[in-house]
């Protein structure tokens, strides 16, 4: 259909029919549904009718193409203008085959293999019958205790804004070329990611300068990549849920963004106006709403419920309505759904692509490169021809997947021992739980102490439960669970090497795992394939080249660690500070444990003879830096070299440093390359005290190194602007 006549079909609809349009409801409400649309219990307490059923215009949640084409086909039979439905989920990271979470994936700083897992996803999810992924999800995140900052690529503006481009690429690219995509919406807008005290939903209290600066860029990358939709905050902001945010939906990204997509609330949000106490009423929080400019309500009926009388009253012009609807409409026809409303489902595609092997073997990749080697005393990599004992909860769990693992099944989960199987006599391989995750027996203890005694070596695969990160899963203490501690400990004292691999969601307090294991790996949740992924690091067939994309705290007592934090007038580091009264912590340091950007190799890596072609520009002309990278070891390995900036003297405060560019190169042992970044004046651009973005004239630090706290450095300067 053309645009002229969408819009000749939102005309020839009644206000009810529009109404529907802006409602999604969750698949059992639905004729088709695998559950037969059968609606009891709390959803019956929304009020909808069978014509509101007929009248909606997405579905949440629904999966497989059997499922989904029944709905659609039903639906569309009881539709008085046969508007298709729009299927939605969380494809979060991967559909059925699940990859690494988005935490993990931001630690593999490869932005190319993030888009063509998202890609895949896609793909399974199309086949499958969706049409929409709730994804990338871009909240900036400084808080482990946050547990859904699992979802997020980390703490850094710069790499986040990369990945949620990449992600958008591969999930949506060109939705009208390719049936194999599906729309991309991305979420929380805005600043879900930091949450007085890590706790999930509650306030976020910053200021606009410090929200342009650091937490609304990656968003405005997904959208200048084209993503088409965008999900509201559970969060207020600056004493406003999201969701009625007027300045944020209509001022912001409407007006000064010019988006046009579709914005969705998340689920329920609608009604949670009146526990944030912004609303007397159902009907007013319907009304707030609306005017914010948030086209479909997720999961509550308020719009079906007060609209018409909205309209009527006058409180609120049809015409609000109808650009809604039109949005939802104009998207439908993107994904051509009025002349194919079924799409890509199918269900002999599913059997082929589904868990394809190709799909496993990116799973497997990308969860590798995901991997973080934080500590490593010639403990790694294994020798097969060791007796290595594999003893904790994560020896044979297939909770690897971690949240929002869509599709992702047990049965289809490669386990650690499974994957250590793969390369290792079974008779060299020795297997004692230990310990549950929270909980365990003396008797756990004693036989994997027991085993682990007739090993050479001993793999302890520590972690927490999924439910223990994700949404919801915000946690005070970020330790592991006291018994697995307990655990390690004993084995340590077995005087055999110790290698910890850790499966979780978010940074630890691993100061207890780094004093009692010789060797750690930080494995986040790798997904379907993260038992032969870890397998290959641990044995040497892959070596490590993560990166932390979050920084480790030395205690939670330090929340929120970040590395592009800012000066205070007492910093600790100055030439001329005083003993005490400086900005410090009496019984930690102030940095990370282990600092954005840090991951160690089997290779090792020297950098050398930084260089500036100039050390004067303009705002016409660019600086080249070059540094030389050696390889001192013997082993080829993959690095991650980063180039990190400082503005010496701004209006406002500048970072200590940020993150401006980087690059990876492969080096053969002994081998050498010279890699080269080009600096120019928009990298130098900030917001100033009046919001005007832009650079100043003055002096500047660049900085180039393997992580944010190794670095050398050089200065330059910027001349009139």
């Amino acid at each position: 259909m053309n645009d002229s006549q969408l819009t000749s079909l939102v005309k020839d609809m009644t206000l009810h029919e529009k109404v529907g349009q802006l409602v999604q409801l969750a698949t059992p409400f639905f004729k088709g549904a695998s559950d037969k649309g059968q609606i009891t219990g709390p959803m019956q307490e929304m009020g909808l009718s069978h014509e509101d059923i007929e009248n909606t215009g997405s579905v949440l949640g629904a999966s497989g193409a059997k499922e989904t084409i029944a709905i659609q086909r039903k639906h569309l039979e009881d539709n008085r203008l046969g508007i298709p439905l729009l299927f939605m989920s969380d494809i979060v990271h991967g559909f059925r085959t699940i990859f690494p979470v988005p935490l993990a994936i931001g630690c593999s700083w490869d932005l190319d293999l993030a888009e063509k897992s998202a890609a895949l996803a896609a793909k399974e999810a199309a086949v499958s019958g969706g049409h929409v992924t709730f994804a990338p999800m871009v909240d900036l995140s400084r808080e482990p205790r946050w547990g859904r900052g699992m979802e997020s690529t980390g703490e850094d503006t710069y790499l986040n804004s990369g990945f949620a481009r990449s992600f958008v690429r591969g999930f949506q690219g060109d939705l009208q070329q390719d049936a194999y995509k599906v729309a991309s919406c991305v979420k929380h807008f805005a600043a879900y990611g930091a949450p007085e005290g890590g706790r999930d939903y509650n306030t976020v209290d910053m200021s606009e300068w410090m929200l342009r600066e650091s937490y609304l860029p990656a968003y405005k990358a997904a959208l200048d990549e084209g993503c088409e939709m965008v999900m509201t905050a559970f969060n207020i902001l600056n004493g406003i849920p999201s969701t009625g945010n007027k300045w944020l939906m209509r001022n912001l990204l409407r007006d000064e963004w010019n988006f046009d997509g579709v914005l969705i609330s998340d689920w329920g949000a609608v009604k949670e106006l009146l526990p944030h106490g912004v609303a007397q009423d159902e009907k007013e929080a319907a009304l707030k709403t609306l005017r914010a400019g948030v086209d479909i309500e997720m999961m509550t009926s308020y719009y079906f419920k007060y609209t018409s009388e909205l309209v009527e009253e006058g409180l609120l012009e049809e015409s609000t309505i109808d650009e809604a609807v039109l949005r939802i409409l104009r998207l439908k026809n993107k994904l051509g759904l009025f002349e194919n409303p079924y799409r890509e489902a199918d269900e002999t595609d599913e059997k082929t692509f589904i868990l394809a092997p190709e799909h496993r073997n990116v799973a497997r990749e990308l969860a590798a490169k995901s991997v973080v080697l934080l500590k490593n005393e010639q403990a790694l990599p294994l020798n097969n021809n060791n007796n290595i004992a594999l003893v904790g909860p994560f020896a044979n769990n297939t909770d690897i997947l971690g949240p929002w693992s869509w599709g992702g099944s047990a049965e289809d989960t490669i386990t650690l021992d499974t994957g250590m199987k793969h390369r290792l006599n079974t008779d060299h391989l020795l297997i004692a739980e230990g310990s549950g995750i929270e909980t365990g027996t003396e008797q756990q203890l004693q036989e994997a102490l027991q085993t682990a005694s007739r090993a050479d070596v001993i793999v302890a695969a520590l972690g927490e439960h999924s439910d223990m990160s994700g949404e919801a899963g915000s946690r005070a203490d970020i330790r592991l669970p006291e018994i697995q501690l307990e655990l390690l400990k004993q084995l340590k004292s077995l005087g055999k090497p110790v290698i910890a691999v850790l499966f979780n969601g978010r940074p630890l307090d691993v100061r207890e795992v780094i004093e009692h294991a010789d060797a750690v790996l930080e494995a986040w949740y790798p997904g379907t394939e993260g038992g032969n992924a870890v397998a290959d690091i641990l044995f040497g067939d892959v070596n490590p080249s993560g990166k932390l994309s979050m920084s480790f705290p030395h205690s939670v007592g330090q929340v929120p660690v970040y590395y592009n934090q800012f000066n205070t007038g007492r910093p600790k580091d100055a030439p001329d500070a005083q003993i005490r009264f400086v900005s410090q912590y009496l019984d930690i340091p102030n940095e990370a444990l282990f600092p954005f950007g840090y991951g160690l190799s089997y290779s090792t890596y020297h950098y050398s003879e930084m260089s500036l072609s100039t050390d004067h520009i303009t705002p016409d002309e660019k600086l080249t830096v070059k540094v030389n990278v050696t390889n001192t070891s013997e082993t080829s390995g993959e690095e991650t070299v980063q180039l990190y900036i400082r503005d010496l003297v701004g209006d406002v405060v500048r970072p200590l440093k940020e993150l401006k560019d980087f690059k990876k190169v492969t080096l053969k042992p002994g081998e050498t390359t010279t890699v080269e970044f080009t600096i120019e004046e928009s990298q130098l651009r900030y917001y100033h005290a009046d919001l005007d973005y832009k650079s100043d004239a003055g002096e500047f630090e660049v900085f180039v190194g393997p992580n944010s706290r190794d670095i050398q450095s050089r200065k330059f300067k910027l001349g009139n602007v």
